[in-house]
């Protein structure tokens, strides 16, 4: 593969840049106001016993949350509560380095992270989440410390040229990507050198997708060929900005061979899902359903007839628990919520890393074509779920906001802490992360799933807003999205079904810096332009 180099500089003023630049004043919120968010971040401190601080201490969170992050309300306090909680800890993992800013997963060290306690599994999760973060310095930074400061992007499958991409969906600004696409392109290269089977499927072993103690076990599989489907579109987008036609068209006949044999190779035609192909001639598909069965949809790579595989995110014999969704079927004979062995296994329990892949894959299927197989109201009842598992209830009695590794589905017990806190001698151990390795993991979205998702904003590379929410039509009465950053403006979505609430009349209402650009009586797409610089 031939493609012009670019000037390797730019990454790194971008970032020098940013760190020595002042961020412009906020904007003032135009319905909303900051009261919620201090009043959150008060009680999330009380709470906290703040064992690894980093760059930003809990003294100083409300400030920089003041400043970077959308505010959001509902009628819904357990969605409201976790969306601050999740900013609230995503902050704690802004680290700054020699190197710059990187986003870590755990905020001890742990063994098996890289430099700066990075590891990659969960990087395509932080870019999702931090690019609604107002100063661009943090996720600047981190986008060049992957390939250019010691970084380590294929330790764990990681969708890295589609994250830093969907940032630049976010931004408007994609410079910065543009800088990295030769690194982008021997990134994905590299891994097509590792981990391409004689099928042309890609392979990976499931540990090294994060999911180890998997039912379905290591080969071909729905995550590691998605994320090189999304990757290959995501390099020929930015190399068509680039001016690199060649590249592109190269990167979208990649894609499309991707796409054609996940579809052939790994769909189950009778059990309508995507599946695991073991390595070897003569093999078959693995015999379970497995969460990361819904990863295809992330990236948009199904066809439409695919989408019956949704029936089971809602199937009680499938993955639907009260503190789901499960990792595997229901209903598969090894499925398992066990006490004992690994502490973080893939053969049942909840994760809010699937959970967030999923979610977006779900938002994805739903601003697409029609279909029967699920809807709105299951996006809104899952999303529920996932923020009323964002809890901890104490030895005394009382419950905290908390964020884990993984959760009993049946009971909310987050697994891997009740093994850990007495892992060696009745007590937590070094070796394996030290004590409470996994509070405020940071493995996942929240905020994102509320933004594009629930409120609908649909991140685009022109001057057009789209706004499509998932609420149902009947579900609320009002919901607010106020201060979004995005492509220069600050961006408001509300919804008001009599006009009382924010008195900018009624239906749905889309702002850019204060003005109003879209507007519908009832929940659904609205588009509306930009204003002129």
């Amino acid at each position: 593969m031939k493609y012009s180099a670019f000037p390797g500089s730019v990454a790194c003023v971008l970032a020098a840049g940013a760190s020595a630049t002042a961020l412009p004043p906020r904007l003032p919120p135009v319905a909303l106001k900051f009261e919620s968010l201090r009043s959150h971040v008060d009680a999330f401190n009380r709470d906290d016993r703040e064992l690894y601080p980093q760059h930003i201490p809990n003294a100083a969170a409300y400030d920089f949350l003041r400043e970077n992050v959308p505010l959001f309300e509902c009628p819904d306090p357990e969605i409201v509560k976790t969306y601050y909680f999740r900013w609230w800890t995503y902050r704690k993992h802004l680290q700054r380095t020699p190197d710059g800013f990187v986003v870590t997963e755990f905020l001890p060290k742990v063994g098996w992270a890289g430099k700066h306690n990075t590891i990659s599994c969960p990087a395509g999760h932080h870019f999702y989440e931090g690019r609604w973060i107002r100063d661009p310095r943090y996720l600047d930074d981190y986008a060049s410390f992957w390939f250019r400061r010691g970084g380590d992007p294929r330790r764990y499958s990681f969708w890295a040229a589609d994250a830093i991409r969907a940032r630049t969906l976010a931004t408007g600004d994609d410079r910065l990507a543009i800088d990295l696409l030769p690194d982008l392109v021997r990134n994905w290269e590299a891994w097509e050198k590792a981990r391409l089977d004689a099928s042309g499927l890609f392979w990976q072993i499931d540990d090294r997708d994060g999911m180890e103690v998997s039912i379905g076990g290591s080969g071909c599989r729905a995550t590691i060929n998605s994320y090189q489907y999304g990757d290959a579109l995501a390099i020929a987008a930015i190399a068509e900005r680039a001016g690199q036609s060649g590249l592109a068209a190269a990167f979208r006949d990649k894609a499309a061979r991707i796409k054609r044999l996940v579809q052939e190779r790994l769909w189950d035609p009778e059990a309508q899902c995507f599946k695991v192909l073991p390595r070897g001639e003569g093999q078959r598909l693995a015999d379970v359903r497995e969460q990361h069965g819904f990863t295809p949809w992330y990236f948009n790579l199904p066809d439409p007839d695919k989408a019956a595989a949704w029936k089971q995110l809602m199937d009680p014999q499938g993955f639907f628990a009260p503190f789901g969704p499960t990792t595997a079927e229901q209903r598969h004979p090894r499925f398992a919520i066990a006490y004992q062995g690994h502490e973080c296994q893939w053969n049942g329990p909840s994760w809010p890393y699937a959970t967030s892949v999923t979610l977006t894959a779900l938002a994805h299927l739903l601003n697409g074509p029609p279909q029967n197989a699920i809807g709105r109201k299951d996006y809104l009842e899952t999303l529920r779920i996932y923020a009323r598992s964002h809890r901890l209830k104490r030895e005394d009695g009382s419950v905290v906001p908390w964020i884990d590794e993984n959760l009993n589905p049946f009971t909310g017990d987050w697994i891997s802490r009740t093994r850990l806190k007495a892992w060696k001698n009745g007590t937590w151990d070094a070796a394996k992360g030290g004590e409470e390795r996994g509070k405020d993991y940071n493995h996942s979205t929240f905020c994102d799933l509320v933004i594009t998702g629930l409120a609908g904003l649909r991140p685009r590379p022109d001057g057009l807003v789209e706004v499509n929410p998932l609420v149902p039509d009947e579900a609320w009465d009002w919901f607010g999205l106020d201060g979004v950053p995005y492509h220069g403006h600050s961006l408001t979505i509300l919804y008001d079904r009599t006009g009382a609430r924010y008195g900018k009349g009624q239906g749905l209402r889309v702002l850019a810096d204060g003005k109003e650009i879209a507007a519908a009586e009832r929940l659904g797409r609205v588009t509306g332009p930009l204003p002129h610089p």
